[in-house]
């Protein structure tokens, strides 16, 4: 246990030995260790390195060792940190479990919150806080996780159980229901598992937090993270880190919450901080894309404190790595703390605005502006218009910039078969989700029912430079039927749509697309490439 690059790297907690660069503790645990430096609020926490991911995988015995071994030792740093105890019915301790890579790939490794709940944690959670929908909130979202995670449990088994019990209480989503109902959802939630996988969520947090790290460690192969990196070009990296974190409570009432803030806009470069925020709600709330946020203004209005916080941040942290940053955060009961950081992804607009606005303001020089935009498509940083004599049908969230005009398609494999036939596609989802990423790639557009511009999946969609529009509510889809109702319209897949990713509008039919390139801007970099060529060419 001596070799420091599998030793559990803290944050937060205790000296440190083990291996701080991003290599070998992932690029989040590195910049959260970052962000506490500067003094920024951090929840205490320890990560198991990239190195174990191979072995983990392949059921190594000296790996799986290992973990363990790192496992106990940081649940002991992290109890002394914060004088709780892991599942304990007085003042219980709970984790996260979160992912990551050398390289940021949002959205694409698994997450498992409210790690250690147990029937006496639920009470000592309740003793501690006197709040029980919180606690029964917090354990029903553990097991609907952790089933579906480590026990393979499907989504829509659970969905089954979860839209009947909506049903019984009148309710449109879990936000709605009590203490009570959340008991009994999720009691329902553990005989479903126990029915379909033959187990339960143990009630040992340690087992549970060993099985829901090894869960973390395997997302490394899934389907969707394989895909990200070929599409990406980022095979060459040696696995994902598993964070170990105190949990900070965004779901425990109206002064809390989880949110996404940017530093610029990434949409468009523009110097403006863009924030979505969920109330009362956990962070995978906000970034699945399942519920819809509020913006700036309204997080604003009703955290006025909290907002300022997270803006003087944002622009500290910006001058600290001297990029636009994407920045999560929760806030617990009125009180801000930070989860990550990382470089934004931005479209080819934005990164191009970016580069000229910073050199600008002397944040970083003109050689590094160039290097910035190499392989950056100068071609789509313009912007565009529909040229189209239809009447708006319906209007949504723009996630990512742009204009848009293709053939409906329903699912991943929809968009595939189309686009193979030569034919631009508007992918229509319920909800924004990376597991479509590899429809992304050869979609022109996106269209969701729900979910926000922070959304790991607009996101996804903004580096790939596709136009997204989220959280259209006039929407409805019959993936059955193959068709959609949009605005009282009805469209069958293969049908031709057009998105607005400036205004947000939609429009039926085809649309020609008009560009329109930013002239200074352009011409700006133009010099600042032919200085730099004068003075290479000079003797």
């Amino acid at each position: 246990m001596t070799d420091v690059a599998l030793k559990p790297f803290f944050i937060g907690v205790a000296e440190n030995h083990g291996d701080a660069r991003a290599e070998a503790v992932g690029s989040k645990a590195a910049r959260l260790a970052r962000i506490n430096a500067l003094g920024l609020a951090v929840p205490p926490a320890f990560v198991m390195p990239t190195h174990l991911c191979e072995g983990i995988n392949r059921n190594d015995q000296v790996a799986g060792q290992t973990l363990n071994w790192g496992l106990r030792e940081g649940i002991a740093q992290l109890e002394t940190a914060t004088g709780r105890r892991f599942g304990d019915n007085r003042s219980p301790l709970f984790v996260s479990v979160r992912s990551g890579a050398e390289k940021s790939m949002p959205g694409m490794l698994d997450t498992i919150l409210n790690v250690g709940m147990n029937q006496d944690a639920v009470s000592g959670l309740i003793r501690l806080t006197g709040n029980p929908r919180l606690a029964w909130d917090s354990y029903r979202r553990f097991v609907q996780s952790y089933s579906q995670l480590v026990h393979g449990v499907g989504a829509a088994d659970l969905g089954s159980v979860l839209y009947a019990v909506l049903r019984e209480e009148d309710a449109v989503s879990e936000d709605e229901l009590d203490c009570e109902a959340l008991e009994r959802l999720t009691a329902q939630f553990i005989d479903v598992t126990l029915r379909i996988s033959g187990r339960r969520p143990p009630e040992d947090p340690a087992d549970q937090l060993e099985a829901a790290a090894r869960a973390v460690y395997a997302s490394w192969q899934s389907s969707r993270a394989r895909e990200y990196r070929r599409i990406n070009k980022l095979e060459g990296l040696v696995g994902t880190a598993v964070t170990v974190q105190t949990m900070v409570f965004g779901n425990s009432g109206s002064r809390s919450g989880a949110g996404v803030a940017f530093s610029r806009n990434p949409a468009t470069g523009a110097s403006e901080l863009y924030v979505d925020f969920l109330f009362d709600a956990q962070g995978e709330d906000l970034v699945s894309g399942r519920r819809t946020p509020g913006d700036a203004s309204l997080f604003a209005k009703w955290l006025p404190a909290v907002a300022e916080e997270v803006a003087e941040a944002a622009q500290r942290l910006e001058r600290d790595f001297r990029d636009i940053q994407d920045i999560e955060f929760t806030v617990e009961d009125g009180r801000l703390y930070f989860l990550q950081t990382r470089d934004a992804g931005r479209t080819p607009r934005a990164a191009l605005r970016i580069a000229v606005d910073m050199v600008r303001e002397e944040l970083i020089t003109r050689a590094e502006a160039l290097q910035r935009l190499e392989g950056v498509d100068l071609g789509h940083a313009g912007s565009a218009r529909l040229k189209s004599d239809a009447a708006p049908l319906a209007r949504a969230t723009p996630a990512s910039p742009g204009m848009a005009s293709g053939r409906i398609a329903l699912d991943s494999e929809a968009a595939k078969r189309l686009a193979r036939d030569g034919e631009p596609v508007i992918l229509i989802r319920r909800e924004p989700s990376t597991d479509d990423v590899g429809a992304f790639a050869v979609a022109a557009g996106i269209l969701t029912i729900a979910g926000g511009r922070t959304a790991h999946a607009a996101v996804v969609a903004r580096q790939l430079g596709k136009v997204c529009l989220v959280g259209c509510r006039c929407l409805d889809i019959d993936e059955r039927g193959r068709r959609i109702t949009l605005a009282g319209c009805e469209l069958a897949e293969g049908d031709w749509l057009s998105l607005d990713g400036e205004s947000g509008v939609i429009l039926r039919g085809r649309a020609e697309i008009v560009f329109e390139q930013p002239e200074a801007e352009m011409a700006e970099v133009g010099r600042w490439r032919a200085e730099a060529a004068a003075s290479c060419s000079q003797p």
